[in-house]
């Protein structure tokens, strides 16, 4: 009996090292992995290509877990940490702080490695890097490279470089800048958004603007875009589209129940609106006379020519609307978003912007409404846009965005007076962007720096 249990003492014993021995070590080298595979590809690579020559190095970081990275880490850091920071910037510092000691420090250049969805990423974020690889990117050194291109469109102009870049870059903004569809956008966008701003002084309780303001701007970009009223189609669209967008953000693995198949099945049903839509009008162009849908931004892309007389085909208009749809979305919503909820922290600026936007609507004979003309006399509102745009957009559409965010900016400092009961209900503005939501309650505030648009 004493020797049986000696023996069971011993098997605990080495089960018990194996446990504390073993499986730390089997979990660090699971860990560095990764990191040492990606640095052995360099090393072999950098001798290869790099004899007696200075020899490239790469930045500091690490890659993480094998095929997942570090993305569950930057995933942490937009769900749950709080310090110090959420969304990128807390990951980033944290790997500032780990690498160089903290923020700021000398030799300290903003330039680190990582492994994020799926790919060895080289993590950029001090401004004289970002400034070489946005200079860099013009002539070729740098291209845009989506983990998911089929989302987005191949055929679209993120997905393209070179010559064919130039040339749906050029067919695009001829597209934009028409001054049928300048002039249409502005014809389009009051209106709506004077109902929207109508319904929200009607509603009992409280209205996120956040929510309201996207769709109010999704409707209008579907009008301008494509000609498209609101209807159970675009109501469908919508999801559609926000599907696409969450797709756009995650994982790209293709599994069921994963956001990226469901962004593929988005796209396809996206996909089957357009390409109807675009075949229906080809059938109607011969014996049509001109119509509302011929000043729209999908007839501008069927419609322009190159300098070789060459048209777009069918798959390069449904690629690249779908893609303008959801840059014109993103990027107006949020510029708008951010100005409401800085305008009305801000009494002073809204002050200003209604003044200018009062004399604008008193001088025009239009009901109020601005024209296509005023737009550029408007320059504080300008200012207002510019302050919330940032950078210019992810597919080239920036030139679009002033004209619909000026005029949604117009009619809500101009069509609210601040003295009526319903201008006097505060409004919850509540902004999510990029991973953190910002968000302040004004409803039945009565203090004088609380001022509602």
């Amino acid at each position: 009996m004493w020797m049986h249990a000696q023996v069971m003492a011993a098997d605990w014993a080495w089960w018990i090292g194996l446990l504390l021995g073993a499986v730390p070590l089997l979990v660090l080298a699971v860990w560095h992995s990764n990191d040492a595979g990606h640095c052995a590809a360099f090393a072999l690579k950098r001798w290869r290509h790099h004899r007696g020559a200075t020899r490239p190095r790469l930045p500091p970081g690490h890659m993480g877990l094998p095929f997942v990275g570090e993305s569950l880490w930057l995933l942490w850091y937009y769900k749950f940490a709080r310090r110090p920071g959420p969304g990128p910037d807390g990951f980033v510092d944290a790997r500032r702080r780990r690498y160089y000691g903290g923020a700021a420090r000398a030799g300290d250049v903003g330039v680190y490695r990582t492994h994020l969805f799926g790919s060895p990423t080289v993590l950029v974020c001090s401004p004289a890097a970002n400034k070489f690889v946005l200079n860099s990117s013009q002539d070729g050194a740098f291209g845009i490279r989506w983990p998911a291109p089929e989302l987005v469109g191949l055929s679209c102009l993120v997905n393209v470089e070179g010559r064919q870049h130039a040339r749906l870059r050029g067919f695009v903004l001829a597209a934009i800048n028409r001054p049928a569809s300048l002039r249409a956008i502005a014809e389009v966008v009051q209106p709506r958004v004077v109902a929207a701003l109508r319904s929200w002084a009607d509603a009992k309780g409280t209205v996120s603007a956040a929510t309201e303001i996207k769709k109010v701007t999704f409707e209008n970009i579907c009008k301008m875009f494509a000609s498209m009223d609101p209807s159970p189609v675009t109501d469908m669209m919508d999801g559609w589209f926000a599907g696409l967008l969450a797709g756009l953000r995650a994982f790209p693995i293709d599994f069921p129940g994963t956001a990226y198949r469901h962004a593929r099945a988005c796209r396809r049903k996206l996909d089957a609106v357009f390409r109807e839509e675009v075949q229906r009008r080809r059938r109607r162009r011969e014996g049509t006379v001109d119509d509302a849908t011929s000043r729209d931004l999908m007839s501008g892309l069927m419609e322009m020519e190159d300098e070789q007389g060459k048209k777009l085909c069918d798959d390069e208009v449904v690629d690249n609307i779908v893609s303008l749809i959801v840059a014109g979305y993103e990027s107006t919503s949020n510029a708008m978003m951010w100005a409401v909820y800085h305008l009305a922290k801000s009494p002073h600026a809204l002050h200003k912007l209604r003044e200018e936007n009062s004399v604008v609507s008193r001088d025009n004979k239009n009901g109020g409404f601005i024209t296509l003309d005023d737009i550029p006399t408007m320059k504080y509102t300008a200012k207002v846009i510019r302050f919330r745009k940032g950078g210019g957009s992810w597919c080239g559409c920036a030139p679009c965005i002033p004209t619909p965010a000026t005029t949604m900016i117009h009619s809500a400092s101009t069509r609210t007076d601040g003295t009526s009961r319903q201008s006097q209900e505060r409004t919850r503005c509540s902004v999510e962007g990029l991973g953190s939501a910002l968000g302040t309650c004004w409803r039945g505030c009565s203090s004088a720096s609380c001022s509602t648009i």
